[in-house]
């Protein structure tokens, strides 16, 4: 009977009205929570088949929606480890089971063991950089840890480089020599100071010019005690190195073996200028606060000044981010509809990159939510109406009788 169909249809679109009053509730007590995704109830027809000259009244079905894709804006902070992303891409975090999720919340806080979590309790997840760039497998999450601080204490590295650049000058005699010192660091953080001396092997002609050589010896004695030997450099006649830049290996006691780069060295009028030492390794230090990277890279510095990459932080994608199952917290997990997860760096394969000390706001407009909620409330009441009018219609049909 079409009478009782009306009923089930006002049913129907007060049930839909509710879903629709569910999500706006959820958006606007959500309005402020870092990463919240938007809800959105859509609505879709039920028709139901019927023959000439009746109806049969059907229903509303609802479907929800997530506003995953959507981002939201960034608000800046004075927190380093407070994370966003500027553009495609989610956080890759495991709660304390392990399970990993992806999301967009990025309020990361070092927990009492040194494991950044956000304020979900998930915990951000890195690949190590203790053995160098790390393997990445696109599809799979093996090989993700933990990312910790707190075991970035007082460490020393020992020098594996270094470089020196400078101009060696071209009017010298043959047999003139030049030294500057350098201090490089063993395992376990000992300064050890070696001397590099350069000595004028060839002189300069105007009339017939050629290219000049330098030998370079460490510590003055040939051949050094570390193992390293005499070395010649070549400069052309501009005056630009076109042999010998590289000594190798210098070997440190109780150290690792150095390489020493002199490709920026030149021959030119002037004096003996030594230029920008850099050599790599600290003696023991503590950290003094750490840095995040576009590019996802996190590292340690130390209160000497010195900087360690010690992870680097992975951005994960799916085909179709709208379709991701929500899960509590603000997290969301991989389905059949949203397609597999995929891993890449920041930057790179599509996906967005790192700002550092700041946070995604919620994509919340509480403008719309207001004027959602407000038509789902006109429309559950038009829908209650449509009941309240059926059930008078019945109420007259079962009368008649009378």
């Amino acid at each position: 009977m079409s009478l009782y169909g009306v009923l089930r249809t006002g049913v129907s679109g007060m049930n839909a009205q509710s879903n629709k009053l569910g999500t706006v509730a959820d958006n606007i007590a959500n309005a402020n929570t870092v990463g919240y995704k938007r809800a959105s109830a859509e609505f879709s027809s039920l028709v139901l088949n019927a023959g000439k000259g009746s109806y049969n009244s059907g229903s509303v079905i609802t479907n929800v929606r997530y506003s995953i894709s959507q981002e939201g804006a960034p608000v800046y902070t004075t927190s380093a480890t407070d994370l966003s992303i500027a553009g495609e891409g989610f956080f890759v975090v495991s709660d304390v089971d392990g399970t990993p999720y992806l999301t967009r919340a990025g309020s990361f806080l070092p927990d009492p063991e040194g494991n950044l979590y956000n304020t979900a309790g998930y915990f951000l997840m890195g690949y190590p950089l203790t053995n160098g760039n790390p393997n990445v497998t696109l599809n799979s999450l093996d090989g993700l840890e933990r990312v910790n601080i707190g075991n970035l204490a007082t460490t020393a590295n020992p020098t594996t480089q270094g470089s020196l650049g400078g101009n060696l000058p071209i009017g010298a005699a043959i047999g003139d020599t030049f030294q500057s010192s350098l201090i490089a660091y063993d395992n376990v953080g000992n300064k050890v100071q070696f001397n590099i001396t350069f000595e004028k092997l060839t002189t300069f002609d105007p009339l017939a010019p050629a290219n000049q050589q330098w030998q370079v010896t460490i510590d003055g004695v040939d051949p050094a005690p570390w193992g390293a030997g005499p070395f010649a450099l070549e400069f052309d006649t501009s005056g630009q190195i076109v042999a010998g830049g590289t000594i190798t290996p210098i070997n440190i006691p109780n150290g690792q073996a150095m390489t020493l780069d002199l490709t920026g060295m030149q021959q030119l009028a002037g004096e003996y200028e030594p230029k920008d030492p850099i050599i790599n390794g600290n003696a023991p230090s503590s950290v003094d606060r750490v840095e995040f990277g576009k590019d996802g890279t996190l590292y340690a510095i130390y209160e000497d000044g010195t900087r360690i990459a010690t992870y680097r932080i992975p951005l994960a994608t799916v085909p179709s981010p709208d379709r991701l199952t929500p899960e509590a917290g603000n997290v969301y997990s991989a389905n059949i509809e949203s397609g597999n997860v995929q891993v890449g760096f920041p930057g790179e394969s599509g996906v967005g990159l790192i700002r550092a000390s700041s946070l995604e706001q919620s994509n919340v407009d509480m403008g719309e939510e207001l004027t959602a909620m407000i038509e789902a409330q006109r429309n559950y009441t038009a829908n209650s109406k449509v009941f309240q009018t059926g059930s008078e219609l019945l109420d007259v049909l079962m009368n008649l009788k009378r």
